[in-house]
């Protein structure tokens, strides 16, 4: 089956996810600077996930722009990474309302790593599904920055009992590792995919 309506389906998730994420945040009732630091870890919060959430959509249609077809086993893979990003703005909001607190940050890096390890399920069941000698198997090659990010929301989740800072720099440590661009991709489909 083609790709178009499992692309147009994530893209609306993806958009209305970020829109709750948004609407979570509330509004201060007094118009000082001080009512807006009373929210500022809201805000933060938000900023972080919706960083997360864009990384997620731009490796999302770049690794679907080398997929022809997909197949049940897809579909359903494709269905477990929304789940997990949908479940985004429940521990972006619980962390930003309790100031970062040590079980929302728990929370926040278990969710982050599920997201991690759906989205490596996507992954390798669209490279199945089109061979080991496809130009997505070739573009993600030994995927390092893949196999980096599982371990900085463990040390995340590991340190959020210990020093909510360095919970903190962890995630966001990872999400800054995807910020630069990855070219892996881009560059095997100007290299394959005639313009």
């Amino acid at each position: 089956m083609g790709k178009n309506r499992l692309e147009a389906f994530s893209d609306g998730v993806l958009a209305i996810i970020i829109t709750i994420m948004v609407l979570e945040m509330k509004v201060p009732h007094e118009p000082t600077l001080a009512a807006i630091g009373s929210v500022l870890p809201v805000f933060l919060s938000y900023v972080l996930s919706f960083i997360y959430l864009g990384i997620y959509w731009n490796n999302h249609h770049h690794m679907l722009h080398l997929v022809s077809r997909v197949n049940g086993t897809v579909l359903w893979s494709n269905l477990h990474l929304l789940f997990w990003l949908s479940l985004l703005p429940f521990t972006t909001g619980w962390m930003g309302e309790n100031h970062f607190a040590a079980a929302t940050l728990f929370l926040y890096g278990i969710n982050l790593l599920c997201c991690a390890i759906a989205y490596f399920i996507l992954q390798q069941g669209i490279i199945k599904l089109q061979g080991a000698g496809s130009i997505l198997a070739h573009a993600v090659g030994r995927d390092i920055k893949g196999k980096i990010s599982p371990v900085l929301y463990l040390l995340g989740i590991g340190a959020s009992f210990v020093s909510q800072w360095a919970s903190g720099a962890f995630y966001v440590a990872a999400a800054c590792m995807w910020l630069i661009p990855d070219r892996r991709i881009e560059h095997e489909v100007a290299q394959h995919i005639p313009q």
